[in-house]
């Protein structure tokens, strides 16, 4: 297009006729939530579901606020600000992409080392539900109980400094201390990770920190608020060029558009304190079994996406559809899938676990969608932690196959080394980054090496069914390479 509409409330009106945007009138909206850790995911999953009741003419006091506990997330605020906090969510389809603005969201808070802004907003009496996207590695858990991790120095600097965290959850905390001070009561804390039993993490993380510094408020929390489980799912790729490009080309100026695939899940626990709103009405699924939709969806699809994305960096590889247009990860997917995961998943309504396995299959090729093998890839110890190693452990106690995700484990351990099978190299991505490194350049020449990274692996270096699998894999990717690899053990699943 050749002229540029800059989204803003007042453009609204001039977007072109095919770019649905909002019917309801903005300055009628109330606030109701606050949202930790905005990124790309909130706005094209939460924040839409609580956009589509608007447009019906439901939830004008469900208004959400967002907000941020770190220093890039000024960047972020600042973007939105600038356009009055709408977003282009961009559809990205096969048979074709769509646009639409949303915006439910009203207002961005500062961002603060103190986190007095945010603290104040959430003790106010109309925020009735505090979610949060923070990735699944951010709850501050002991990395071999799960439990709080109170010897971190966040935590240790929260508990000392409660009136001026610097974690959300120290926010929060401080928040329900001036609540329950003023009489706003307790707000419901919802969860929007990729956790298993997510809503009880959240619990564990909130009121474990409020014991630190009070135990009487700890008390009050845990009986009063409530923290439901959830499971979200939808691919939303990191915002670059191209998708600022795909918004220009709806005839939009948008500094912060979002693309998405055109399948949404959000699955709740029915357990709030203060009200919601019904995102049922828009597609959600309010439920008492969050657990068999979330083992569903954090064994196959991000236990899947760890499956592939190692393979796939390793071969250079750049986008998820790419990995999936190579016969043999996409074979290794499949097989992995089949017979090393689905054993220890049940079904769901209305969905069997191969239908499902069909259904991510078809989502990870979708060639529109440039989910790139690196943003998958980040932060492996956690997600290799949650995704994976359950179904290892699970094969070992009831006799299923483990060679596979023995494989993919010895993928990682590659990956960690830093170069690719070309010889390039491969930039930090892991949080734990140095450590591994370290732990795959001492597995190049001993292999159990690797697996005695205890804080990721536990025991199971002790599990000679895997370890040994790992440890035949992991050599035969240094002597044979990773093409040849694949080939030899979807030939020995075949025989």
């Amino acid at each position: 297009m050749d002229e540029l509409i800059a989204l803003r409330l007042a453009t609204l009106d001039q977007l072109p006729a095919e770019v649905a945007r909002p019917r309801y009138a903005r300055e009628d909206l109330l606030p109701g939530i606050v949202h930790i850790g905005l990124g790309n995911f909130h706005r094209a999953h939460q924040a839409w579901y609580t956009h589509r009741l608007m447009q019906e003419g439901l939830a004008q006091n469900w208004g959400i606020i967002g907000a941020g506990v770190r220093p890039g997330d000024s960047a972020m605020r600042a973007r939105l600000l600038a356009q009055d906090c709408l977003t282009t969510l961009i559809t990205l389809d096969p048979a074709g992409r769509s646009a639409e603005v949303t915006g439910a969201m009203v207002d961005f808070l500062p961002v603060e080392a103190d986190n007095r802004a945010l603290i104040a907003r959430m003790a106010a009496k109309d925020i009735r539900i505090v979610s949060l996207t923070v990735t699944e590695g951010g709850y501050y858990r002991d990395p071999q109980t799960g439990a709080l991790a109170v010897d971190h120095a966040d935590i240790r600097f929260d508990a000392a400094n409660p009136e001026t965290p610097r974690t959300a959850f120290g926010a929060m905390v401080a928040a329900l201390r001036l609540r329950l001070a003023q009489g706003a009561g307790p707000f419901t804390g919802l969860c929007c990770d990729n956790l298993q039993g997510n809503g009880a993490i959240l619990r564990q993380t909130v009121v474990g920190l409020a014991r630190l510094s009070d135990p009487g408020l700890a008390d009050w929390i845990d009986a009063e608020c409530r923290f439901p489980d959830s499971m979200v799912d939808c691919i939303v790729p990191a915002t670059g060029a191209r998708e600022i490009d795909f918004a220009r080309g709806f005839g939009i100026d948008d500094a912060a558009p979002v693309t998405h695939e055109r399948f949404r899940q959000w699955v709740i626990e029915d357990n709030f304190c203060a009200g919601r709103p019904d995102w049922d009405r828009a597609g959600a699924v309010f439920t008492a079994d969050v657990h068999s939709y979330e083992a569903m969806k954090l064994r196959i699809l991000n236990g899947g996406h760890q499956v592939i994305c190692g393979a796939g960096e390793l071969l250079g590889l750049d986008t998820i559809a790419a990995t999936m247009a190579h016969s043999g990860i996409r074979d290794l997917f499949r097989s992995v899938c089949l017979n090393e995961i689905s054993p220890h998943v049940a079904p769901v309504p209305e969905m069997s676990v191969p239908d499902y396995i069909d259904l991510i299959e078809t989502r990870f090729a979708n060639p529109e969608i440039l989910d790139t093998t690196r943003r998958v890839a980040f932060d492996g110890s956690s997600r290799h932690a949650g995704f994976v190693l359950p179904s290892i452990r699970d094969g070992l106690r009831k006799g299923t196959p483990v060679d596979g995700l023995a494989l993919v484990s010895a993928l990682w351990a590659l990956y960690c080394t830093g170069r690719r099978a070309d010889g390039s190299e491969i930039a930090p991505n892991d949080p734990l980054w140095p450590d591994l490194t370290a732990a795959a350049q001492a597995a190049l020449t001993r292999s159990e090496a690797w697996l005695e990274r205890v804080h990721i692996y536990g025991d199971l270096k002790d599990a000679p069914r895997f370890a040994q699998a790992f440890a035949d894999w992991h050599r035969a990717l240094l002597s044979d390479g990773v093409e040849a690899s694949l080939s030899r053990y979807l030939a020995e699943r075949a025989a």
